[in-house]
Formats: C-alpha cells, sequence, structure tokens
C-alpha cells in the first residue's frame, strides 16, 4: 500500500518554496499525525540544523516515520552541485549529500538528490557533466548502502535542470553507470511538464521508482491543478509501488489547508492502492 508524507521546511530564508509545513518540528509533525500522514519529509539547512535526538523522540512520541531527507539547500544556499567544473565544488557538494545520507539513514530516511545534480555548465560537454554526476551518483549510493538506505535521484523540468528532465534519462544513467542502490523519484508536478505520459513513464520505470512526490500541474496540493490522478494511481498499482506519496507542494491557500487538501487526495487516488 502506498503511504502519506507531508513535507516539513525548517529555512525560512526559502519562505513559499514548495513545502506544506513551515513550523518548527514540535508544531508540524503533531499537524501531520492528526491528519493520519504516516511520514513527514524533511529539508533541512544541513545534516547538522537538527538534533536527531530531539527529532527521534518527536517522531516515537506521535508514531510517525521520516520518509526522506532533502539535499537542495546544498544547492540553493552553498552553490554546491555534483556537475561543477570546479573538483573542490564536487568534492564539498559530495560531503553534503554524504551528511545528509549519514543523518537520515538511522531513521531509515533516504535522501533525496533534486537540484544538486547541478547543470551543463557553459564550455563543458554534457557527457563530461554526466560523467561527473555518475560518479558522485556511485560513490553516495555506496555510502547509502553501508547504512542501510537508498538513494533517490530526482528528474527536475527543464526550468530548474538541463541534466536529467525524464525518469527513462535517469534509468539510463543509472544502468549504464552501474550506479548501484540507486532509485529514482517521480515528482508528478516536474512530470507534468516533461513527459508525454506520467503513468506510461511510471510503467516503463518500474521498479526503478523509491519514492513519488504526489502534487498537481500548478504545484499546488493534489487536486487543485488539472491532473488525473486516476491513471497514475493505476500505474502505481501495476509497478507494485509500495513507497511514500510525499506532498511536495505549495502551501496553498495556507499550510493546514494545504495538507488536509493532499491528505483528501491521496484517501481518494492512492489510498487503496
Amino acid at each position: 500500500m502506498i503511504k502519506s508524507c507531508v513535507t516539513i521546511s525548517l529555512v525560512p530564508s526559502l519562505a513559499g518554496g514548495p513545502w506544506i509545513y513551515w513550523d518548527e518540528l514540535k508544531v508540524s509533525i503533531p499537524k501531520a499525525k492528526a491528519l493520519g500522514f504516516d511520514a513527514v519529509e524533511l529539508f533541512t539547512a544541513s545534516a547538522h540544523a537538527i538534533n536527531p535526538a530531539d527529532l527521534s523522540a518527536l517522531l516515537a512520541e506521535h508514531n510517525i516515520n521520516l520518509a526522506a531527507v532533502g539535499t537542495g539547500a546544498g544547492k540553493v544556499l552553498r552553490r554546491l552541485y555534483l556537475t561543477s567544473p570546479d573538483s573542490e565544488i564536487r568534492r564539498r557538494a559530495r560531503e553534503f549529500i554524504a551528511e545528509m545520507i549519514d543523518f537520515g539513514a538511522p531513521f531509515g530516511a533516504p535522501a533525496v538528490i533534486g537540484s544538486m545534480q547541478g547543470c551543463v555548465e557553459q564550455g563543458i560537454e554534457r557527457e563530461q557533466a554526466l560523467g561527473w554526476l555518475a560518479e558522485g551518483l556511485r560513490e553516495l549510493g555506496a555510502r547509502a548502502a553501508e547504512k542501510g538506505v537508498r538513494l533517490i535521484l530526482e528528474p527536475l523540468n527543464r526550468y530548474e535542470t538541463d541534466m536529467i528532465n525524464l525518469l527513462n534519462q535517469g534509468a539510463e544513467l543509472i544502468k549504464a553507470a552501474e550506479c548501484k542502490n540507486v532509485v529514482l523519484l517521480a515528482d508528478l508536478f516536474h512530470m507534468n511538464i516533461e513527459e508525454k505520459s506520467i503513468a506510461d513513464s511510471i510503467r516503463a520505470a518500474g521498479d526503478h521508482i523509491g519514492h513519488v512526490h504526489f502534487a498537481d500541474s500548478n504545484r499546488r496540493p493534489a487536486g487543485l491543478g488539472h491532473t488525473d490522478f486516476t491513471p497514475i494511481a493505476d500505474a502505481l498499482r501495476e509497478i507494485d509501488y509500495d513507497g511514500y506519496a510525499s506532498a511536495e507542494a505549495f502551501a496553498y491557500p495556507d499550510p493546514d489547508r494545504a495538507a488536509a487538501q493532499t491528505i483528501k487526495a491521496y484517501k481518494q487516488f492512492l489510498a487503496q492502492s
């Protein structure tokens, strides 16, 4: 059965980004549990922004899981990414992600690489950038395996990267570069922009999919845009997906109502998947 999840951002400087809750954990986690979410996904400034013991206590108190941890702050706040022409920036990017892997692993939560994949910079051949990305994924996938979790690569839309935009591109890179222990994130917002058919792409990717971001075409909570979720849910059932559907969406019209709309849509489309 597909499990429900809601995002929490703990980076005030990025207010307005695509995360549902913005309050501190002791406020957001009880709210998520009260609505019936199975887990939360965290976006933090770094692996050191939260005391793991405090997080563990809150999760245990409210009987809720940690589904994943985002790494995007490494790119947005620190300008670190895996395809930089500067080897020192690439090294620091791998170090930042490794720390996030180490932070999430005790909770069984994989790290997500989205914006930290970077872009193809001027003067750099695409194959070279893909080689740097593959190098990072191989190293970090192995580290995640040592910690007992997987590593998640998220294809993004063309306005955010020119590296991996489609699920099949991600699957091809993982296979060609022998990036073991790396799976894909099917983000329904990005897929609405890039994929010819979201459902067909999910079927084709199959067990490469390890996480889903549940949002509508306009990146508002599911049900507030024009995405038809019925064929998507059917496709997820067909590939026997039993991971999380995590609401990485704008807090529209406000966090509480966005969370309530998300759980409503989850129950309508995915709860029996």
